[in-house]
């Protein structure tokens, strides 16, 4: 009579290649194949006293082997799935910042943060500095002119735009330069 570990042995031994070869040519993965096989034969081995007398052992192993098959085929197909939804929001992610990229003008960005920084520390100024300044800097008039509107003397006028300027080159000084340029 033939020991449980023989019997287990020769099990094994007689259908362990023809069934990887069977799960490989479905999971195309002989590792893979072969642990599935390994786990059908063992599986039918720990289970085999509730099994009737007459169960057909390589008829139940490969049934077992089958669905260890699908389940590995579906968990494959559940990842590829995943893959590729976030490869396809990754490629959304790549395009909408090709986009933007492209849509942007870097003159405006740099001239509208330097427009938001200059009015912020324009805030900062007396009205009356403020008003003679942007009368002088943005509406382009004279020193004489905007004595004479404000009945004020040149020189006033002159100390205000300097009080201005020395307050827009602390406030601004990172800019300072590219300022001088734009306000002239």
């Amino acid at each position: 009579m033939e020991s449980e570990t023989e019997s287990f042995s020769r099990l094994f031994v007689d259908y362990r290649s023809r069934f990887v070869r069977f799960a490989n040519s479905y999971v195309r993965d002989m590792a893979t194949a072969e642990d599935i096989t390994s786990d059908a034969i063992v599986y039918y081995w720990e289970n085999r006293e509730r099994l009737s007398g007459d169960t057909n052992v390589p008829a139940y192993i490969l049934t077992t082997i089958k669905n260890k098959c699908l389940n590995q085929l579906q968990h494959i197909r559940v990842r590829e799935k995943v893959n590729a939804r976030i490869q396809t929001s990754a490629q959304w992610d790549l395009d909408m910042r090709i986009a933007s990229l492209a849509a942007l003008e870097p003159a405006e960005v740099y001239t509208r943060e330097i427009h938001d920084l200059v009015n912020t520390a324009l805030m900062k100024l007396p009205e009356k500095t403020r008003q003679i300044f942007c009368k002088s800097r943005f509406d382009h008039i004279s020193n004489r002119e905007i004595a004479k509107s404000l009945d004020i003397s040149i020189k006033s006028v002159e100390a205000h735009i300097t009080g201005a300027i020395k307050l827009l080159r602390s406030e601004l000084s990172d800019y300072f330069l590219i300022l001088l340029i734009l306000l002239r």
